[in-house]
């Protein structure tokens, strides 16, 4: 059998695993042994958000970047190990996962109600819902029973993560590697829709595109001034911004009004309507225009996300702190 062929192979056996392994999850997988856990997390998250506006934002990146990465098994929670170290410190993630500390809390609050039944893996899943749907966004059920890894992957989060910087081809081949398509990918970009960003993750664009010297054409010139003014050349570390400029902290679907208007703050965002693929264009006008069409998308496009390569059954196990294995 030839290397490409056994290649090929491997990707039809995982994607088989990964799909067999999903369906063991089910939505009233805690009926009995911790029934209120959704409203204990909802609880959790509604307290958090009085003082703190981009944590269910966090959330919803934590749980991207996790099932990106050997799928949902909140490898990315853990702390370095003996064997392993931290996804945390994977260029993609480092000084940029705001919600990993809030995660613990979370787990704390469901631990004492419903003590070593409830894995962090489920945890972050229902966390992201739940953010979305209490920044305006849409429900969807989120099916339950997954376990937590032993160990992380931190070359693997460096590898497969998406990069702001990458171009669409790219960052197309990632989603594709996960069973995802061009429709999931632009779906899920418009979770950019809130939260904010570093302005050290795309100041470049403002100052020096592609080491030319002057900024990103796609910028519109309005947009670029006002970043400027936000982003300065001697910005701190810390500065952060905006994603979405008039509705920052709310799940709607104005990022794709704002490709339109030359207003995506991140390339990887811009360029899903700076491309030529006529495909990749239209599905950004349709959700532009029709709200209902994103959620109804998005929510889709989460529960396929949620589903890549779960641990179930004796597989991992349940965390008794999400930042650590068990002893």
């Amino acid at each position: 059998m030839s290397f490409s062929t056994c290649l090929v192979f491997f990707i039809v056996l995982s994607s088989f695993l990964g799909s067999s392994l999903a369906e063991e999850l089910r939505e009233n997988y805690y009926a009995e042994s911790c029934p209120n856990v959704s409203s204990i997390v909802r609880g959790v998250i509604e307290q958090k958000l009085i003082n703190d506006t981009r944590i269910g934002a966090s959330m919803l990146r934590l749980h991207f970047h996790d099932c990106f990465v050997n799928g949902c098994d909140r490898s990315i929670l853990l702390e370095d190990g003996e064997t392993f170290k931290s996804e945390q410190t994977a260029v993609p993630n480092l000084n940029s996962l705001w919600g990993v500390k809030f995660v613990n809390l979370i787990k704390k609050a469901v631990e004492d109600a419903c003590p070593g039944v409830v894995s962090c893996a489920d945890l972050l899943a229902i966390a992201a819902q739940t953010s979305v749907s209490l920044a305006g966004g849409p429900e969807w059920s989120v099916k339950l029973g997954r376990k937590d890894s032993r160990t992380a992957n931190k070359t693997g989060a460096d590898s497969s993560l998406p990069n702001q910087s990458e171009g669409l081809e790219n960052i197309r081949i990632k989603f594709s590697t996960l069973g995802l398509d061009m429709i999931d990918l632009v779906a899920l970009s418009g979770a950019h829709t809130f939260g904010r960003a570093k302005c050290k993750t795309f100041d470049y664009r403002l100052y020096d595109f592609k080491k030319t010297g002057n900024p990103d054409p796609t910028l519109s010139s309005s947009y670029l001034s006002a970043l400027r003014r936000e982003c300065p050349k001697d910005v701190k570390e810390s500065t952060v911004t905006n994603l979405d400029s008039n509705t920052s902290n709310i799940f709607d679907n104005t990022y794709f009004k704002n490709l339109q208007s030359n207003q995506g703050l991140l390339q990887s965002d811009q360029e899903l309507f700076s491309t030529d693929e006529s495909a990749v264009l239209e599905i950004v006008k349709s959700f532009s225009r029709n709200q209902t069409a994103f959620f109804e998308r998005f929510a889709e496009s989460m529960i396929k996300m949620g589903n890549i390569s779960p641990l179930t059954g004796t597989q991992g196990e349940i965390r008794q702190y999400c930042s650590m294995v068990n002893a």
